[in-house]
């Protein structure tokens, strides 16, 4: 009786297995498979039900803006005269490593509660890119931020233990894996895992966006259609329209430079199902990652090359789709008719409903109240997040101390991520240094859109892969603006990105306003990212100012970048001292300031001096400092900021 009652089981298991693959694709867990969500977007859509991403972090616990300076965040416990800064327990996986600040210090990775670490393997080499399996593309460094996505699995627990004295930024996202068989990490790897890490390397250090690439899986088998038209303002054109289920593994949607400029008022709009709110309804700017006018977005997935602008993220659909451009029509102003050209790659794979979620891109614009948060999403239902673009523009003249502000999800009731800092959420680290956060630089999955000090802005991007974030029930993932408390005044735009079960229940208008690119009117400069020309023998040095020599009389010419054109109000700082030189200001070959002294007994700075007007073109945009010695001990003028303010026409 007990033979026949266990073959009974067995033949009903195995029935079951192999009539349900959801069921049977959560048994055993994949190296391979996991390193394919890197590169493979057509498995974005995939639920993960039960499966939660979480972050360790060295954000300050009290609040403040302590996220790793000190250091007294950046471990869990110390073990003699090792600092633990990780100890997950249960099956799971380690997505994703960030900081900014490696060392050549060794890190232990323990799986499973062994004595002996399996892995061990300075910090500087999970992204030198050196050292297999931490290749490059997977593992690398860029505007300031250092980062490995290379997946490190463990059965039943990982400690993570840092030989140092000191470590300072991290982050470490892992993923638990509740009902999986996972074999912990070797280091050692067959064929054909080899093989896969090698693909992903490539493929994310060549960066060729197209979308055969992506044509794999549910998303193979793709046709494609084009269309050319020209839109004129108040008009909406259809571009693809479906009639049964399937899904878009892609679209490129060629305008041109008419996409660019200070008014977003072409609108990318597509509809699912016929639901009653638009799952994409954003400025085709916005959508595509512009930065304030210009294109900036060039990641493997979404982005900008030449004229064209391309999405290669999955939207399946059950019934019908419906993609449009509209062309908003401004309620003053001169608006040109339009030339487009868009090509849509589909499939006919409907989506699988229990399975795979639809795609929504969230749109919002709006200047954050004192004390609030920004808000990326807020949303009920089951799902994923995959990706954030974001443009940052503070309203304040000065340091871009906005981008301090850390990243906080919440999901299913649980606070599962915080961040360290706004650049570090797009893999990014010190901002305004040079060839660090300091300018736009696109990479397969993350970058900076552009960074400017003068106009107080930038942006970012970043897609969420295998680290793509489940939920369940709920999620609201959030990002501060300041380094405490939400205070500074700022001008947030963003695409918030998910695969979820339910539609929409409201979107954004964009209104004129909305669509219209901030220019602020007061400009600074600051020494650590001026742009110099010497003349002569001048010498500079950029430490606490931007200090000038000349033991005779010397020029240094300073660009005044970013700004518009117009006529301006010229102030600077600048520091009186024993070695103080005499100088005196040019905008080329028109004498704004006269010669004046900086020399003093004690030292001390003069903040914001009006020196006269200038007027700022695409050829006139630059001063020059003329120094020259004064007395026997000044040769040194050290100038602290230049402030621009515009001149109302």
């Amino acid at each position: 009786m007990k033979r026949v009652f266990y073959l009974s089981i067995l033949a009903i298991s195995f029935i079951f297995l192999n009539s349900n693959p959801s069921f049977s694709q959560k048994s055993e867990y994949s190296f391979v498979e996991e390193l394919d969500n890197l590169v493979r977007p057509d498995l974005l859509p995939a639920y993960r039900t039960g499966e939660y991403v979480e972050q360790i972090s060295s954000y300050d616990r009290t609040g403040k803006n302590d996220d790793g300076f000190g250091g007294a965040y950046s471990f869990i416990r110390k073990e003699g005269n090792n600092l633990v800064i990780a100890d997950f327990k249960g099956a799971g996986v380690v997505n994703r490593i960030w900081t900014p600040t490696p060392t050549d210090d060794t890190l232990a990775f323990y799986f499973d509660g062994e004595k002996k670490a399996r892995l061990r393997i300075r910090f500087s080499d999970l992204f030198s890119g050196n050292v297999f399996p931490f290749v490059k593309g997977i593992s690398g460094n860029e505007v300031g931020g250092y980062f490995t996505y290379l997946p490190i699995p463990y059965k039943k627990s990982l400690k993570i233990v840092f030989e140092g004295e000191k470590i300072l930024f991290l982050q470490i996202q892992n993923r638990q894996i509740p009902g999986k068989k996972v074999e912990s990490y070797t280091g050692d790897f067959s064929a054909l895992e080899k093989a896969k890490i090698d693909e992903v390397s490539k493929l994310f250090t060549e960066m060729k966006p197209q979308a055969n690439l992506f044509a794999k899986g549910r998303s193979a088998g793709i046709q494609s259609e084009e269309k050319t038209f020209v839109i004129n303002p108040g008009e909406e054109v259809d571009f693809f329209n479906a009639t049964q289920g399937g899904r878009i593994v892609g679209m490129e949607i060629d305008g041109g430079t008419s996409f660019e400029g200070m008014q977003k008022d072409i609108v990318l709009s597509a509809k699912w199902d016929g639901e009653n709110v638009e799952g994409i309804y954003s400025p085709i700017a916005d959508f595509f990652g512009y930065a304030y006018g210009k294109k900036a977005m060039r990641g493997l997935l979404m982005g900008s090359k030449g004229n064209l602008n391309y999405s290669y993220i999955p939207m399946p659909y059950d019934q019908s789709a419906d993609l449009k451009i509209v062309y908003k029509k401004r309620a003053n102003g001169e608006q040109a008719p339009i030339s487009i050209k868009t090509r849509v790659y589909y499939s006919a794979q409907a989506r699988d409903k229990q399975n795979e979620g639809k795609f929504y891109a969230v749109w919002r614009r709006e200047k954050p109240e004192q004390g609030k948060y920004y808000e990326f999403l807020k949303t009920e239902g089951k799902g994923h997040y995959v990706g954030t673009i974001h443009l940052a523009q503070g309203l304040r003249p000065g340091m871009t101390l906005f981008f301090e502000g850390d990243d906080v999800t919440q999901i299913d009731g649980k606070q599962r991520l915080h961040g360290t800092g706004s650049e570090d959420y797009y893999n990014g680290g010190w901002y305004a240094l040079l060839d660090r956060w300091d300018r736009g630089i696109s990479l397969p999955i993350h970058g900076s859109l552009d960074y400017s000090l003068p106009m107080g802005r930038t942006g970012a991007y970043r897609f969420f892969m295998t680290d793509k974030m489940p939920f369940e029930k709920e999620i609201n993932h959030v990002i501060e603006h300041g380094p405490e408390g939400n205070e500074f005044p700022v001008d947030y735009t963003s695409i918030a990105m998910y695969y979820g079960a339910q539609p929409l229940r409201s979107k954004i208008e964009p209104t004129d306003e909305l669509r219209q690119v901030y220019l602020p009117t007061v400009h600074e400069y600051f020494p650590q990212l001026m742009e110099v020309t010497l003349g002569g023998g001048a010498e500079v040095k950029q430490d606490r100012g931007l200090r000038m020599r000349s033991d005779g009389h010397h020029t240094v010419r300073v660009m005044l970048t970013d700004v518009p054109e117009g006529e301006y109000k010229l102030s600077i700082s600048y520091f009186e001292k024993e070695n103080g030189a005499e100088f005196a200001i040019w905008q080329r070959q028109k004498l704004i300031t006269d010669w004046k002294s900086s020399q003093a007994t004690q030292e001390k700075l003069n903040e914001k001096v009006e020196m006269g007007s200038i007027k700022i073109t695409k050829q006139t945009n630059s001063i020059t400092f003329h120094v020259r010695k004064q007395g026997e001990k000044g040769n040194e003028f050290e100038l602290d900021r230049i402030f621009l303010e515009k001149i109302a026409d």
